[in-house]
């Protein structure tokens, strides 16, 4: 049985030269532009802060139990053995549930294509599964960037935070957040404070839907899975139709 793999982001190593992204982009025949939001032409960015003197990469996290999976009204998203999340757009109907149901508000749209898909890392599917590694790991010349099982990582991000005290805050990002990513962060500055979402649940998020039906009556279960989908899919148009204008507003002013 093959091992889920996964990336180990080291934001102190990270000197944002922004060679991941050009890997990135070459890999998947993408605009090689510099830019620092993600989009449905860039999978993978580094921000800046603190007056540049700290890097973050943003991508998909590959969750090891991904919200959009679940989701999904047809099965276009699959958790694959490799640990990557994958897009089938052949099976997409475009009801972009996905892009709400991500935690950490990673997929985009092309909105600007006569036949849109939804765009997003692939962990290099393709490299991986014929055994080797992903490219932007590859090309990070500070190894900021480490790919390997994500058992192995967890343990070198451990290392890491033990062995030099005081050089990192003592929290592995993507360890228990969703139930656990296969993209991990350890860093010297409050995660907080780099704009990563702290309210994240620890539990997989499908699994917490499926918490709160079991405890439901059985006798209640029909009308409260109809009250629980009328008020789930209301909320979501809302809350995709606000994200949806924002990511709109991104594209144009881009193009």
């Amino acid at each position: 049985m093959r091992k889920s793999k996964g990336l180990l982001i080291d934001i102190t190593r990270c000197v944002g030269c922004g060679e991941c992204s050009r890997a990135c982009a070459v890999t998947n025949h993408l605009p090689e532009e510099e830019a620092t939001e993600l989009s449905a032409t860039h999978y993978t960015v580094v921000q800046s802060y603190n007056n540049d003197q700290t890097y973050v990469r943003r991508m998909c996290m590959h969750c090891e139990q991904p919200t959009c999976v679940s989701a999904c009204l047809v099965g276009a998203f699959t958790k694959t053995e490799t640990g990557a999340v994958l897009y089938d757009e052949s099976k997409c109907i475009g009801c972009r549930y996905c892009m709400q149901a991500c935690p950490f508000e990673v997929p985009r749209y092309e909105w600007t294509s006569l036949s849109p898909r939804v765009q997003k890392c692939k962990m290099c599917y393709e490299l991986v599964a014929a055994g080797g590694q992903t490219a932007c790991s590859e090309a990070c010349p500070v190894e900021a960037t480490v790919f390997g099982d994500r058992d192995e990582l967890i343990k070198e991000a451990r290392r890491r935070i033990d062995e030099n005290p005081g050089e990192y805050i003592d929290y592995i990002y993507g360890l228990h957040e969703a139930g656990g990513t296969a993209v991990m962060f350890i860093s010297n500055v409050p995660f907080e404070e780099l704009g990563f979402p702290m309210n994240v649940p620890k539990n997989p998020i499908p699994e917490l839907s499926w918490r709160v039906l079991s405890q439901i009556p059985k006798y209640s279960v029909a009308a409260g899975v109809v009250l629980f989908g009328i008020n789930w899919i209301t909320k979501r148009r809302t809350e995709v139709a606000r994200f949806e204008a924002e990511e709109k507003q991104k594209q144009e002013l881009h193009n």
